[in-house]
């Protein structure tokens, strides 16, 4: 398969690595010093466009990937404001968009897990909840994007919970996220369920970037040849 990487950062290099490690190869890499290459032959021969790049230039990136007609996979998150746009690309438009909060296979198996301990916890009132989030200092965004889907799947079946806010609770419908920037850690986010008798928390801990990557690789080559707006949903079938 074809890749063509958007943002050469830590985890394009990681991208890199495993998609030649699992026998793709890379036609074009495009950074902030050749955006002009969107429109060269190199990168219009892509299969798919893996994307890891920053919160400012995502929406530009996959617009300029719909116009050369190259599938996305989208590992940035941050630009959420512009989804209902990239699914009318898709619904109406003939594009492919492959869409992950956290392409890593823990995390979206603990996504599964936040989901049922919520149900659970939904008949428990006694337990207020609330989130803590961890990432390395270069990170651009809070709360991240994993840290929203989380918050999205306890407000869904807690019905004592009706919106996530950044660092604050201001009513005791809100879910409160804590976010910590610190080092290179690569990404913690913990949930924890608290009464005055005790404490029940999940946690989710990357080691290394590597997970991200396997798993936006994987996720490209389950894109390839299909159409539409994909997630993990369609992947995984859990």
């Amino acid at each position: 398969m074809n890749i063509a990487l958007i943002g050469y950062g830590k985890m394009g290099h990681e991208i890199e690595k495993i998609a030649i490690s699992r026998g793709h190869s890379i036609v074009s890499i495009i950074d902030v010093n050749n955006p002009d290459d969107f429109g060269s032959p190199a990168f219009k021969s892509a299969d798919v466009a893996i994307e890891f790049s920053t919160p400012d230039s995502a929406i530009d990136n996959y617009r300029k990937c719909f116009a050369a007609q190259v599938p996305v996979v989208a590992g940035t998150t941050g630009w959420l404001e512009h989804m209902d746009e990239v699914k009318k690309a898709c619904s109406e438009g003939g594009q492919t968009f492959f869409y992950a909060s956290n392409y890593s296979l823990g995390v979206n198996i603990f996504f599964v897990l936040n989901k049922y301990l919520a149900r659970i916890m939904n008949n428990y009132p006694d337990y207020d909840v609330k989130m803590e989030e961890i990432h390395h200092i270069h990170k651009l965004d809070a709360p991240s994007g994993t840290a929203i889907t989380l918050a999205e799947g306890v407000i869904e079946n807690i019905s004592r919970k009706e919106r996530w806010n950044l660092e604050v609770e201001e009513k005791q419908s809100d879910l409160a996220i804590h976010c910590i920037r610190e080092g290179e850690v690569p990404g913690i986010h913990e949930i924890i369920y608290e009464s005055e008798a005790d404490i029940i928390s999940i946690k989710h801990d990357a080691k290394s970037r590597k997970g991200f990557a396997l798993g936006a690789v994987v996720a490209a080559e389950f894109t390839k040849g299909k159409k539409g707006f994909l997630g993990m949903n369609d992947m995984l079938k859990f």
